[in-house]
C-alpha cells in the first residue's frame, strides 16, 4: 500500500502544478472581467489554495507513506482524505453538467481519466484507513 501512497503523492503534486495553466486554458483574461471584483478574486485565490492543498496532500503521501499506514494519526488523516476524495468523486458526476463533456472527444477523455483518478484516490485512502 505504501507504493500506492507514493504514486498518489506524485499524481497529486502533478495535479497541483496543472492548476498553473488554468488561467490561460480557461481564458480567465477574457472570462473573469465580467465578474464582480470579489468573485474574480475568489476564483484566483481559491484556485491557488486548492492547488496548494493538493500539492501538500501529495507531499504528505510521498514523504510520509509509512506514517499514514502505521500510526493512529496517519489512519485518521487517511480517513479525512478518503472522505474528501469520495466527495470529489461524487462531484465529478453530480456537480458538473454532462453537457461539458458529452459528445466532445477530448473533454470525455479528461472526464474519464479524472473519474478514474478520483476512484483510485478514494479506494487507496479508504484502504489505508480500514487496514
Amino acid at each position: 500500500m505504501a507504493i500506492h501512497l507514493k504514486i498518489i503523492g506524485v499524481l497529486l503534486m502533478a495535479l497541483a502544478l496543472l492548476h498553473l495553466i488554468f488561467p490561460r486554458y480557461f481564458n480567465w483574461e477574457k472570462e473573469l472581467p465580467a465578474l464582480s471584483l470579489i468573485n474574480r478574486q475568489m476564483m484566483v485565490v481559491h484556485t491557488f489554495f486548492i492547488a496548494l492543498m493538493v500539492f501538500l496532500m501529495g507531499l504528505l503521501c510521498l514523504t510520509s507513506a509509512n506514517e499514514l499506514l502505521e500510526t493512529s494519526l496517519g489512519k485518521k488523516i487517511a480517513l479525512g482524505l478518503g472522505v474528501f476524495w469520495s466527495i470529489r468523486l461524487l462531484i465529478q458526476f453530480f456537480g458538473y453538467s454532462s453537457n461539458l463533456w458529452k459528445g466532445k472527444a477530448f473533454e470525455t477523455i479528461v472526464h474519464l481519466l479524472f473519474s478514474l483518478l478520483w476512484i483510485y484516490l478514494t479506494i487507496v485512502f479508504w484502504g489505508v484507513y480500514l487496514n
